[in-house]
C-alpha cells in the first residue's frame, strides 16, 4: 500500500511530464513557419540600367527603390536574389527568354503586359509629368507643342500617354531607350520636352539635371514585379507576403522616404571629382573590354583562317560553306546577333547562355566572317608565278602553299587584322545592348545617376582613345618585329 502511493505521484509525474512534451512538441512544430518554396534559393532578377530614383548606380553599387524593396523581401521570405541590370527591354526579352526569373524595373501593370506576364500586387502607384529645359519660357503646357518634339521612354507609361494626346496637341513623339537620354535630348534643343514617370522627373529636376516641370501629375498605372505567365508561382507569393511584411512593419515607407522625402540637390563637383569617382567602374568595364575583345580575336582569326582557305578550295561543296558562313555574318547587323545569341538561343535550345559567351559569339563570328575575305584577298594577291615556280622545284601544293605563298600574304594581310582587331574593340560597345558590363555600358551607370552625361562621355571617349591608341601601337611592333 505505501509502495503504490509511493508509485502512484511518480507516474502521474511522468505522465503529465509526457503529455506536456507531446504538446508542446506539437506546438513548437505549428509555431514553425510552413514552407514558402523559395526559402534558400537564389532567384535572378532582371532591371533596368537607368532609371533613378528607382535602380541607377551610386559609387558602382546598384541602388534605387526597387532593388532596396526586391532585397530587403528577399531577406524577409529567406532567399537570395542575383540582380542583372540589362535595361527595360532588355530584361523583358530575357525573362521571356527564361534567362531571369523575375522583373523589377520600375513596370506598368498593362492589360497587354498580364497577357504575357504574372504581377506582383502593385508596389508603387506612378503618374505622368512633362519637363522642358530649364531655360525654357515658350513651353508652359500642352497646347504650346503644337508642330514640336517631345521624347518619352520607349515602353514606357509615358510614351503611352504622349502618343495618347499627340493628335489633340499637334506634336510629334520620338522614343528613346533611356532618362538621361532623353533629358539630354531637351536640353540640346532636338525636342522641346519630356514625359516621364514624376518621380523619375522630380529626381532628375533635384538632382541638377537642368530640366524644369510644367505640368501637373496624371495619374497613371501601378508598377509592379513581374514573373512570366504561369511559372514561378512560389516566387510571386513570396514577393507578395515580403511586400505586405514590409509595408505593416514600416519598412515600405522608410525605403521610399529615403528617395523621394527629400531629393535635396546634389552637391556640385568639379570634373577631376567625377573622374576620381568614376575610375574604378571605368576601370572594370575597361578590363571587360579588353578581354572580350582579346577572346573574341583569338577565336575570329582561327574561324576566319579556316573559312578564307575553304573559300580557295577546289571543292564547290567546301567553297559553299565557306561562302555562305561569310555572307550571313557580314550581311547581318552585329547587334541582332548579340540578342539572337543571349535571348534567341535559349528559347530555341532551352540552354542557358551566360552574357560572355554570347558576347564572345557575337563579336568573333562577325570578325571571323570579315577576317576570311581579307585571308582570301591576300593569298589571291600574292603572285601565282610564286606557286608555279614552287611547283617547278619539285614542292607539293600543300609545302608550296605553307613555304611560300602564306608567308608572304601574311605580311600583306597583317595591316587588315591589326584594324580589324581596333574595330571589334570599338564594336564591342555594342554589347551594353544586352547588358554586359564593358567601358560604355559603365558610363552610361555612371550618367544616369548624376546627369553629367557630356562630361562622363567624354571620359569615357578618352579612355577609349588611349586603349586603342596602345592597342595599335603595340600590333604594328608585332608587325615590325615578325615580318621584317
Amino acid at each position: 500500500m505505501t509502495r503504490g502511493l509511493r508509485t502512484w505521484p511518480r507516474a502521474v509525474i511522468a505522465a503529465i511530464l509526457g503529455m506536456f512534451l507531446l504538446f508542446g512538441g506539437a506546438g513548437a512544430a505549428m509555431a514553425q513557419p510552413a514552407d514558402n518554396g523559395v526559402e534558400g534559393k537564389t532567384f535572378v532578377i532582371g532591371t533596368d540600367t537607368t532609371f533613378a530614383p528607382f535602380e541607377f548606380r551610386k559609387d558602382g553599387e546598384l541602388t534605387g527603390i526597387d532593388m532596396d524593396l526586391v532585397r530587403a523581401i528577399a531577406e524577409d521570405q529567406g532567399f537570395n536574389v542575383e540582380i542583372r541590370s540589362l535595361g527595360f527591354n532588355a530584361a523583358l526579352q530575357a525573362l521571356t527568354s527564361n534567362q531571369v526569373d523575375g522583373v523589377i524595373a520600375g513596370m506598368s501593370i498593362t492589360d497587354e503586359r498580364k497577357a504575357v506576364y504574372d504581377f506582383s500586387e502593385p508596389y508603387f502607384e506612378s503618374g505622368i509629368q512633362m519637363a522642358v529645359a530649364k531655360d525654357d519660357d515658350d513651353i508652359k503646357g500642352y497646347e504650346d507643342l503644337a508642330g514640336k518634339t517631345v521624347v518619352a521612354k520607349t515602353g514606357s507609361e509615358g510614351e503611352t500617354y504622349a502618343k495618347s494626346i499627340a493628335e489633340e496637341y499637334g506634336f510629334s513623339v520620338k522614343a528613346l531607350d533611356q532618362s538621361a537620354t532623353m533629358y539630354e535630348s531637351v536640353k540640346a534643343g532636338s525636342a522641346v520636352a519630356v514625359f516621364d514617370d514624376y518621380p523619375v522627373l522630380a529626381y532628375g529636376v533635384a538632382q541638377n539635371n537642368g530640366l524644369k516641370t510644367v505640368s501637373d501629375k496624371v495619374p497613371g498605372g501601378s508598377y509592379g514585379f513581374a514573373v512570366n505567365k504561369g511559372k514561378n508561382t512560389a516566387l510571386l507569393a513570396a514577393f507578395n507576403d515580403g511586400l505586405a511584411t514590409l509595408k505593416a512593419d514600416g519598412g515600405y515607407d522608410k525605403i521610399l522616404d529615403s528617395y523621394l522625402a527629400d531629393p535635396t540637390a546634389a552637391v556640385p563637383t568639379t570634373f577631376v571629382d567625377l573622374l576620381v569617382k568614376s575610375f574604378p567602374a571605368l576601370m572594370s568595364g575597361l578590363k571587360n573590354t579588353l578581354l572580350v575583345t582579346a577572346i573574341s580575336f583569338a577565336v575570329a582569326m582561327a574561324l576566319g583562317l579556316l573559312a578564307g582557305f575553304m573559300k580557295l578550295s577546289r571543292n564547290i561543296v567546301v567553297r559553299g560553306i565557306s561562302t555562305t558562313f561569310v555572307n550571313i555574318f557580314r550581311g547581318t547587323p552585329l547587334l541582332l546577333w548579340a540578342f539572337m545569341f543571349y535571348f534567341g538561343l535559349p528559347q530555341l535550345t532551352g540552354w542557358d547562355v551566360s552574357i560572355w559567351v554570347a558576347g564572345v559569339l557575337t563579336l568573333s563570328l562577325n570578325s571571323a566572317a570579315y577576317v576570311a575575305e581579307i585571308v582570301r584577298g591576300a593569298i589571291q594577291s600574292v603572285d601565282p608565278g610564286q606557286l608555279e615556280a614552287s611547283r617547278s622545284l619539285g614542292l607539293g601544293y600543300g609545302k608550296s602553299m605553307q613555304k611560300v605563298v602564306v608567308p608572304q600574304a601574311f605580311k600583306m594581310m597583317t595591316p587588315s587584322l591589326i584594324n580589324q582587331l581596333i574595330i571589334m574593340l570599338k564594336d564591342s560597345s555594342l554589347l551594353l545592348a544586352i547588358g554586359f558590363g564593358e567601358l560604355l555600358y559603365q558610363g552610361q551607370q555612371i550618367y544616369a545617376a548624376n546627369f553629367r552625361v557630356t562630361e562622363t562621355l567624354v571620359i569615357v571617349g578618352f579612355i577609349y582613345f588611349i586603349a586603342i591608341m596602345a592597342l595599335t601601337k603595340l600590333a604594328n611592333y608585332a608587325d615590325r618585329r615578325f615580318n621584317k
